[in-house]
């Protein structure tokens, strides 16, 4: 037997250090070739580190939310033959654990890898269920914790059949669908509760929290809220669904959206640039690379519409689709979340009347959509009832003037309300 280390990869962009977001496997296990073992983070994208040899997991080299150094041990792994590694002084070895520390920043349902080793039983319908002791924590997504939450559901009773136990959607699935002993009843919703969670703030979560925190730092924003007649749009995406949507394709309001912004901003290039203002320098961009703001379980991902300008209304459609469902499921690539020249941000029927969106650095402009609903107007001296929708948008007040910013969304209203002049060149 022979021991092989897998090395922290350099995968590129010149970085130097990665975060070590999450493991999928632990000190014990038997894995496969091409098993994903753990999820790495850069400043732009999670990469999965699949193992390229079969053996047993002996160490682990870090923790999640350890920030590592491209070269770095990973993990060692005893395997058939010579391996590549000659015995020497571990670097930074982690103690051998029944589970790994519990990570935080939530993973979109996937395909779990296949792992050599068998997994435990489903427990039966009818025998009773033995709950984690107190002290066990049980490993579970933030959406998982949520949706048992909701359902009155104790985390502690339900059989985990991920990765080191980790809770997924189809154990809650097969908790709420089959009888259960007194011992594993769900609470009362009334019942009291004890306790907290300690949550670190690792992985994507702490990218986004710092983010958040330097663009609140460093850009002086200033947002603008406008309200905007949308029920002639409505009226014609309604139409253009009824008449093509078999054959091209749903559309959203958001393709339109897009479009309008693409048409103003002909008339506003210095509100599709970027900023950067360590060197000083405004840069306009030609092309419109719209970032489509996504949320996902994991949390806020940003991936970019490139050349929304010369996109039709499908063909802009089609690929917002694809990237937010590639942002959702973790499989956007570094290209496809970087790159954006303006953001768009949308909240769908959780939209409120206003919001105050935060500047996605080193772009000066974001536009945000609030929620369409019914409203009484009057129009011409009468009240009439219109599909009325809030555009909250905000700016980088040291690139873009007040009069600018409201003139912009003022062109986008016009577009929107008079939806013909959208393709009218």
């Amino acid at each position: 037997m022979g021991t092989h280390v897998i090395k922290m990869p350099d995968i590129g962009e010149g970085i130097a250090q990665v975060e070590l977001v999450e493991w999928f496997v632990k000190v014990g296990d038997v894995i496969a070739e091409d098993q994903v073992v753990a999820d790495v983070m850069t400043d732009k994208a999670t990469v999965e580190i699949p193992s390229p040899v079969s053996g047993k997991v002996l160490a682990l080299g870090g923790q999640p939310g350890e920030v590592m150094a491209v070269g770095s041990e990973l993990i060692r792994i005893e395997v058939e033959g010579g391996g590549n590694h000659v015995d020497e002084p571990q670097a930074k070895p982690v103690e051998a654990v029944a589970t790994p520390a519990p990570a935080p920043v939530a993973e979109p349902p996937r395909s779990e890898p296949q792992v050599v080793a068998s997994q435990p039983a489903t427990a039966s319908a009818t025998a009773p269920i033995v709950p984690r002791q107190a002290s066990d924590k049980p490993l579970a997504s933030p959406a998982v914790r949520k949706r048992a939450l909701d359902a009155g559901i104790e985390l502690r009773y339900v059989h985990g059949s991920g990765p080191a136990g980790r809770i997924l959607h189809e154990d809650l699935d097969a908790f709420i669908s089959k009888p259960h002993s007194t011992a594993g009843q769900a609470p009362s919703g009334y019942a009291r509760r004890e306790g907290s969670e300690q949550i670190p703030v690792i992985g994507l979560r702490r990218k986004i929290a710092q983010r958040m925190q330097d663009a609140k730092r460093r850009v002086a924003h200033f947002s603008y809220v406008e309200e905007i007649d949308v029920t002639a749009l409505e009226a014609l995406r309604q139409q253009l669904n009824q008449k093509h949507g078999e054959s091209r394709g749903k559309l959203t309001l958001l393709p339109f959206i897009v479009r309008a912004m693409v048409v103003a901003l002909r008339d506003f290039p210095q509100i599709n640039a970027t900023y950067d203002d360590e060197a000083q320098v405004i840069t306009r961009h030609g092309a419109v690379h719209v970032g489509i703001a996504t949320q996902g379980d994991n949390g806020l991902m940003v991936p970019v519409l490139r050349h929304a300008e010369a996109g039709s209304l499908w063909s802009n459609a089609a690929e917002i689709a694809r990237l937010a469902n590639a942002a959702r499921n973790n499989k956007a690539n570094r290209d496809e979340l970087s790159g954006s020249t303006i953001t768009l941000t949308s909240l769908g029927a959780l939209g409120g009347i206003a919001s105050t969106p935060v500047v996605n650095t080193p772009e000066v402009a974001i536009v945000g959509v609030n929620r369409m609903v019914e409203r009484p107007v009057v129009i011409d001296g009468q009240i009439v009832v219109r599909k009325m929708m809030n555009l909250s948008s905000s700016f980088d007040h040291r690139v873009v003037d007040g009069m600018d910013a409201a003139l912009f969304i003022q062109a986008v209203r016009g577009l929107l309300e008079q939806p013909a002049c959208l393709f009218v060149e």
